[in-house]
């Protein structure tokens, strides 16, 4: 379990515009917060945890391996810095989640009967579809 203060002392945050309708509040605050994190440079996390979250975000992670979020849920640039590292927390737990090992099972009897059983019938229904022997 990676130590969460080190990660968001590593976390830079960074203030825009946000998109959309708006008006006059919009045009002058800078209230989206967009926060940028570098798996590969972190001293917070070991490097079995680099790659299993470089692995599992690959999708998110730019080529530099830096994870960018943003938030613009409110108008409020503190409340969107509180919704992001929210966001980022999550989104690390959840990364570094290793997956279950999958037990290998056998069908049961019951399950082996009900698939030859539907097999049967529909083999029965194809049957009877025939044109008949004369």
């Amino acid at each position: 379990m990676p130590n969460l203060a080190i990660l968001f002392n590593e976390v830079s945050f960074k203030a825009v515009r946000s998109s959309g309708a708006g008006g006059q509040h919009v045009n002058k605050t800078s209230s989206k917060v967009i926060l940028t994190f570098n798996v590969e440079q972190s001293s917070g996390l070991s490097e079995e945890e680099k790659q299993l979250l470089s692995k599992k975000l690959q999708s998110r992670l730019t080529l530099n391996n830096e994870l960018i979020l943003d938030c613009s849920e409110t108008r409020s640039q503190h409340k969107n810095k509180e919704l992001v590292l929210e966001k980022f927390k999550e989104l690390i737990l959840q990364g570094l989640t290793k997956p279950k090992k999958r037990k290998k099972t056998k069908p049961s009897r019951a399950s082996k009967f009900k698939r030859l059983r539907k097999k049967k019938m529909h083999s029965e229904k194809k049957i009877n579809r025939r044109k008949p022997d004369l």
